[in-house]
This record gives structure tokens, sequence and C-alpha cells, in this order.
């Protein structure tokens, strides 16, 4: 059962990047950032990615989302989206959690970029050994 509530937010968050969403009742329209989501995300995964809760719900046109996202890059700001919008098809509809649970799409993706290491090229690169 769909509560009709006025507006429900969310806040996901991946890597560096922070995404709070407003989702409502509607028919599907997506604004990120003041633009819509293909010119915002132009690559095809990335909107894969980001509708991945909506298929996983069958909740897809059924809500209009508005979304403001900083910090990271594109992967990672779709990251956070798609973390948002689960969470927040969650609270609109409690009975939903179980298939948002069951894709994967309620837990925060906690990596992130490993720090360069002082007296190294970077986090994980040595320089070459050299025996002479």
């Amino acid at each position: 059962m769909v509560v009709a509530t006025p507006q429900t937010e969310s806040i996901g968050r991946r890597k560096s990047a922070v995404a709070h969403i407003f989702l409502k009742p509607g028919n599907g329209q997506f604004i990120v950032n003041g633009r819509t989501l293909d010119e915002y995300f132009p690559r095809e995964s990335l909107r894969t990615l980001i509708a991945q809760p909506f298929e996983a719900t069958g909740t897809a046109d059924r809500f209009d989302v508005r979304v403001n996202v900083k910090g990271g890059g594109l992967a990672g700001q779709a990251g956070a989206l798609r973390h948002a919008l689960a969470r927040a098809i969650e609270r609109v509809d409690e009975t939903k959690r179980v298939a948002l649970k069951k894709a994967g799409l309620l837990t925060r993706d906690a990596r992130r970029v490993e720090r360069k290491k002082y007296g190294q090229r970077g986090a994980r690169a040595r320089f070459q050994f050299s025996k002479r």
C-alpha cells in the first residue's frame, strides 16, 4: 500500500558524494540539480544504476523525483542517488523493504579511495626494487 504523502525526503551517500532527494507521487519526472536526468548523467550505465530501486520495487513512473547532489564525481553521485532513492521508497512503502534489501540497495557502499602513503608513488604502488 502506497501512502499518499505530500513529499518524502531522504539522503544517500557514496564515496564523497551526498544526494538529498525529494520524492512525491507523480508521473516519473526526474530533476537533478535543476537539469533532467539525461542531461546530468550522460552515460547510460549510470542511468541504469539509478533506476535499480524503481525496477526492484516495480514503482517506475509513479513518483516525481527532485535531487540535490554534491561532492565526488558522476559515478559516486549516481551511487548516492541510488541509495537515497531506495531509502525514500522504503520510507513511502514499508512493504517494499524486502525487495530493496534483497537487491542490496539499502546498504551504503562504504568503499573509499585509499590514501597515498608517504614515501611512495601511490596507495599501493611501490618504487621499483633495485638490487644494485
